[in-house]
C-alpha cells in the first residue's frame, strides 16, 4: 500500500515569492539528507585508528542547490521527503533558516537520508549514501500545482538511479515542462552512471527535455567515452537535444557549451581545496541564479565558478557566509 503525502510547507517571505508573471523563479525536487562529516590529516589505518574531526550537515544535492539558489539571490523552492524524525524536523528548519520555501513530504515508513562524507588529508571526498527517505518520493506525491508554478525545474540525478524515486523526477520533470518551464540536470555520480549503465541513463533523462545539464569532468567522461572537455560538451549537447552544457573541471574551473555551440573556458582565481564536499551543487546553484535572471550561460559560469571556488574552501556544503562570500556575492 503507498503512502498517502502529507507535505508540509514552511515559506519564508523572500523563499515564496513570485515573479511578474505569477511564477516560482525556481523549483528543485529531489534529495535532503544529512551528512556525517569525517576529516582526518592522514590516510585511514585499515583495522586501527586515527583521531579527526566529525560532524553533521544538512546535505542532499537537490537541497544544497536549492540553498545555493537562494542564498544568490534567486527565490527557490524545495520539494523532498523526510522521515518523521529528529533529522526530518532539522532539515525542514534548515531550509526555512535559508529562506528556501519547502514542501517535504513526511513520512513514518522511512528515516531521513543519511550520508557518511569521508574528506581525506588532500581535501577529496568519498561518500556511502544511505538509502532514506529521500529515495522513497512517489509520483502521487509530487505537489503538482507548486511544480506547475515553475518557471525552471532543477533536478539532480540521485533521483534516477533507482526507481523510486526515478518515476517521481520524471514526473516532476514532465509537469515542468507541460507548464512552459525550463528544466536542468545535474548527472550526480559518475560511479552511479556506471553502475546503472551509460545508456540506461539516457533512457531515464534524455527524452525530459532538459535545458542545461551540469555534469562534472568524470560523469561526462562516463556519459562520452571521452576525454577533452571540449569534446565531452559537443557530445552530450545532441544527447540532450541542444541542451547549455556546464561543465565543471574541478581545479581548472569550467566549461559552457551555449545553445549555439560556442565554448567559453572559464578558469578559477584561486584553488585551495580543502574539502571538494558540495561544491558542484553550489555551482548549479549559483550558475542558475545568475542565468535566469540574464540567460548568458557564459556569464552564470563565471559567477559559479566563483562561488563554489569559494565552498572548497569550507568544510561541508553549506558553511556559514562569511565576508568573503557576501562580497562574491555582491558582485554576482
Amino acid at each position: 500500500m503507498s503512502e498517502r503525502p502529507t507535505p508540509s510547507a514552511v515559506h519564508a517571505v523572500a523563499g515564496g515569492a513570485l515573479d511578474s508573471q505569477g511564477k516560482r523563479p525556481l523549483v528543485v525536487v529531489g534529495d535532503v539528507v544529512w551528512d556525517v562529516l569525517i576529516r582526518t590529516n592522514t590516510e585511514l589505518l585499515r583495522g586501527g585508528d586515527t583521531f579527526g574531526e566529525v560532524e553533521l550537515a544538512p546535505g542532499g544535492s537537490a537541497a544544497n542547490a536549492a540553498v545555493w539558489a537562494r542564498r544568490c539571490g534567486l527565490p527557490t523552492a524545495f520539494v523532498g521527503k523526510v522521515g518523521r524524525d529528529r533529522f526530518g524536523a532539522l532539515a525542514e528548519a534548515g531550509l526555512a533558516e535559508e529562506q528556501v520555501e519547502a514542501c517535504l513530504v513526511r513520512t513514518d515508513a522511512h528515516l531521513t537520508g543519511t550520508v557518511a562524507v569521508w574528506i581525506d588529508h588532500d581535501g577529496q571526498r568519498s561518500m556511502v549514501s544511505g538509502k532514506g527517505a529521500d529515495h522513497m518520493l512517489l509520483p502521487q506525491e509530487l505537489p503538482a500545482d507548486l511544480i506547475a508554478s515553475a518557471r525552471h525545474v532543477h533536478l539532480s540525478a540521485w533521483s534516477f538511479f533507482d526507481d523510486p524515486p526515478r518515476s517521481a523526477a520524471r514526473r516532476a520533470g514532465a509537469l515542468a515542462k507541460a507548464a512552459g518551464a525550463t528544466l536542468s540536470l545535474d548527472p550526480g555520480s559518475f560511479q552511479m552512471i556506471d553502475a546503472m549503465g551509460v545508456d540506461a541513463f539516457f533512457a531515464a533523462t534524455a527524452d525530459l527535455g532538459v535545458d542545461v545539464v551540469f555534469p562534472n569532468y568524470d560523469e561526462g567522461r562516463s556519459l562520452t567515452g571521452l576525454e577533452d572537455p571540449r569534446a565531452i560538451a559537443d557530445a552530450l549537447a545532441p544527447r540532450y537535444e541542444g541542451a547549455i552544457v556546464a561543465l565543471k573541471l574541478d581545479e581548472d574551473g569550467a566549461l559552457v557549451r551555449d545553445r549555439d555551440g560556442r565554448v567559453t573556458e572559464v578558469p578559477p582565481e584561486s584553488n585551495r581545496l580543502v574539502d571538494a564536499t558540495g561544491a558542484g551543487d553550489a555551482f548549479a546553484g549559483a550558475f542558475l541564479s545568475r542565468w535566469l535572471r540574464d540567460p548568458d550561460p557564459a556569464a552564470a559560469a563565471r559567477f559559479a565558478v566563483r562561488v563554489s571556488e569559494w565552498v572548497i574552501e569550507q568544510i561541508g556544503a553549506r558553511a556559514a557566509v562569511d565576508e568573503r562570500l557576501r562580497e562574491v556575492l555582491a558582485e554576482g
